[in-house]
């Protein structure tokens, strides 16, 4: 099957799915397809879908990772020791681990097309990745405390995990407590990682999006955490005793020339 044969595909088969989208035409243009695609899935309950439907989404999503370019962290310098600053976009990022600035609810956001990296992750790691965090949330019984992080597979994403974290909501001014919760989000990413003999991993920018935690100062607790959280574990006599891979390669991963500019400056203050 070409692309275009496998999208078609998957978008006959999503709507066939519900009664109410059987008036909804297959567009004809590229554009229109990926994203009624798209829209599609973020949209989907995580239900199981047939294995056909399986194949050929992983060999589709393979293909469409692949044409938006993947960047290999073993391609990039690091910034200052093991500390990476890269501007682009996650979900095209060879690492380990990425994590993921998660809602309550866990299982991806729902908007279709919404622009969040909760969406993008989802969309392009395929539908088993909701899937699966909606188990891990029933079984839990209750939404994700803030601070917290879970871990999955990355499933048609270049990387091998999905580290998702609920950051603080700021509703005022920023609380000491707001600073404590995201320095926790840095930490339990890293320290689930590391379970996961993970050797690298790659930060989005948590909390500052639509969440409205300010950019300057969550970069500051961002690079101060992961250098605290390093020297505490990555030492001799930590709790990782059997480290012989070496020390973990950190990526901090903004989408924003003025973030870029921001992780910089923090990053080139502390060392």
């Amino acid at each position: 099957m070409t692309q275009r044969e496998r999208r078609e595909f998957l978008i006959r088969y999503l709507l066939q799915e519900k009664p109410e989208y059987k008036d909804i035409e297959l567009p004809c243009s590229d554009d229109e397809q990926k994203y009624l695609f798209r829209s599609l899935v973020n949209v989907r309950p995580p239900v199981s879908a047939s294995e056909e439907f399986m194949r050929v989404q992983d060999e589709y999503l393979a293909e469409e990772n692949r044409s938006r370019g993947i960047t290999d962290i073993a391609d990039l310098s690091p910034l200052v020791g093991d500390l990476y600053l890269w501007r682009g976009d996650i979900t095209t990022l060879k690492v380990d681990a990425i994590v993921n600035a998660a809602n309550s609810g866990m299982t991806g956001c729902w908007h279709p097309n919404h622009s969040c990296i909760d969406n993008c992750i989802h969309t392009f790691a395929g539908i088993q990745l909701r899937a699966v965090c909606a188990d891990i949330m029933q079984k839990q019984g209750h939404e994700e405390p803030t601070g917290q992080a879970k871990i999955t597979p990355a499933f048609n994403l270049p990387s091998k995990y999905v580290l998702h974290t609920v950051g603080p909501i700021i509703s005022g001014e920023l609380t000491k407590q707001d600073c404590e919760l995201l320095a926790s989000c840095y930490r339990n990413c890293l320290t689930l990682a590391k379970e996961k003999e993970c050797q690298s991993i790659a930060f989005c920018c948590i909390s500052t999006g639509v969440f409205r935690f300010p950019a300057d100062r969550a970069a500051e607790i961002a690079v101060e955490t992961v250098q605290e959280w390093k020297e505490e574990n990555e030492m001799s006599g930590s709790r990782w005793p059997n480290m012989t891979q070496g020390k973990m390669k950190v990526v901090f991963n903004v989408f924003s020339e003025k973030d870029e500019m921001i992780y910089r400056r923090v990053l080139n203050e502390r060392n």
